[in-house]
């Protein structure tokens, strides 16, 4: 698997997303979870909008000096006796760490969870070396895995899609004979694992952070998987996009606690790992230690308008805000990195021709650029895309620039705004039915469902929204607000 997850039209895929209805609401009952123990956490920890604005200066630090910090770092992870190699392309990365798979004669490896070995399609070239097993240690990329490598719909929850009756299913297979409690699941995968990473003899890791000063890779897990995958094989691999670096330990404990409380909402992960090659006198961690650099398009961002996307921390947090991702799920995007974040960084990975359409799909309403721990200005860098695939295919925009600029003028001129006021629940009133609304205190007077009478344009629009009739005028908050305000007035002078 690359970053492409699917060969299917983006439609399609949206068709299909919208079926899922399980999907759908494991997505929903997440958002809403995560927003609770998110804003709390960040709550407790104090001056939230100041912490954004120092992640935001150290990764723009870093992208600014990103040769030098990349120099310092494969300097430092040398003179600890580990070995660095770039990799220029997702072929290149691959090809190293198989290759190096192949001389240590590698029977067992063991991966935690990574994005990147993911993009760079790892598994499958390390699973045709004969004689090689492969196991992925996360939880839920375990899970996957057993369901014939099934792709992730969430950068920090891969299987949020998958129910407990389906995970009892895929671990029946390896031989569970008990009940869906997720509790006796999350044992049997355990003890299962457990057993496996005994037998390892080869480790490969992501990297949340590398410390340029140290020369070591910081990771942050809940299970502890990555530390015994670090810690058990003889030989460990460490595979990080080329911006996922710090320059000290002091800026990774400053990401590191706001990674934590923006990905899961808590204080800090289970683990919080700093590794590198084993020093003498030490009982456990690797003898051979490598760490891959990928490129992999990522220097597409670097001098243009989109460098900003190159600060990302992998938190999620613009997934569990965007509402296109709430309705769609991370299937529909059709690449390893969905959302918000995936609608900006895959075409600048992999270009227009296959992610095309997700700059367009957004509502542009700026809730990941609010939640982003570090400013990433998301929705304006979805607008630039646009605004570069329009002049580079020469799209022709004229006819939404002209009703563009009969709402401009509808909206501007008091008189015809009053007149779209005065008409606008009447003329609605054609295409709506009397169905109960979904928003709790919601005026109801209809929703606009009969969509095949509208444009195209519109029905866009009103086939993916649950759109509502609007009130009478005597009924419209203008109405409610002009009359308040008099009553208010009234009570001064009594």
């Amino acid at each position: 698997m690359s970053i492409v997850t699917s060969d299917k039209p983006f439609l399609e895929r949206v068709k299909e997303s919208e079926q899922d209805k399980f999907m759908q609401a494991s997505v929903a009952k997440a958002q809403d979870a995560q927003w609770d123990k998110r804003e709390a956490s960040r709550h407790e920890l104090g001056n939230w909008p100041q912490w954004r604005d120092l992640g935001e200066q150290i990764r723009q630090h870093v992208i600014k000096y990103l040769p030098d910090y990349l120099e310092e770092f494969s300097d430092n992870v040398e003179k600890r006796g580990g070995h660095v190699y770039f990799a220029k392309t997702d072929k290149e990365a691959a090809a190293y760490i198989t290759n190096l798979a192949k001389k240590k004669q590698a029977k067992k490896i063991v991966k935690s969870k990574s994005m990147v070995t993911t993009e760079i399609n790892l598994d499958k070239d390390l699973l045709k070396i004969p004689g090689t097993q492969l196991m992925e240690t996360d939880l839920a990329e375990f899970i996957l895995q057993e369901d014939d490598w099934a792709e992730p719909t969430h950068i920090v929850f891969p299987a949020l899609a998958k129910n407990r009756d389906q995970v009892k299913t895929i671990f029946d297979k390896l031989g569970y004979e008990g009940d869906n409690d997720p509790e006796h699941l999350a044992r049997f995968a355990r003890e299962y694992l457990r057993r496996y990473f005994l037998q390892a003899d080869f480790g490969i890791t992501g990297c949340n952070f590398a410390i340029a000063d140290s020369g070591l890779i910081n990771l942050v897990t809940n299970e502890g998987n990555a530390d015994l995958t670090m810690a058990i094989p003889k030989t460990q691999v460490v595979v990080m996009g080329m911006e996922r670096i710090v320059p000290s330990l002091k800026e990774a404990e400053t990401l590191d606690n706001m990674l934590s409380r923006s990905a899961v909402g808590q204080k800090l992960t289970s683990y919080c790992s700093f590794s590198g090659k084993q020093v003498d006198g030490e009982a456990d961690g690797p003898e051979d230690f490598h760490v891959v650099i990928v490129d992999n398009g990522r220097s597409n961002a670097l001098g243009t308008p989109f460098e900003p996307v190159l600060q990302c921390i992998r938190c999620g947090a613009c997934l569990n805000v965007c509402p296109v991702y709430r309705h769609i799920g991370g299937h529909g995007y059709g690449s390893i990195y969905p959302g918000p974040i995936g609608a900006v960084l895959s075409p600048v990975l992999d270009g227009y021709e296959k992610f095309g359409d997700l700059p367009f799909a957004s509502s542009l309403c700026a809730a990941c650029t609010e939640t982003c721990p570090v400013r990433i200005p998301l929705h304006e860098l979805l607008i630039k895309h646009r605004e570069v695939m329009m002049d580079k295919l020469k799209m022709d925009h004229s006819f939404n620039d002209k009703i563009m600029k009969m709402v401009g003028v509808g909206t501007s001129a008091p008189v015809l705004f009053n007149m779209a006021l005065d008409m606008d629940h009447a003329m609605m009133g054609i295409l709506a039915t009397k169905d109960q609304g979904s928003v709790e205190n919601e005026y109801n007077s209809g929703r606009i469902k009969q969509t095949k009478m509208l444009p195209k344009l519109a029905r866009g629009w009103t086939d993916v929204r649950d759109l509502p009739r609007p009130p009478k005028k005597n009924e419209n908050f203008r109405h409610w607000f002009k009359e308040h305000k008099a009553a208010l007035e009234a009570q001064k002078h009594e």
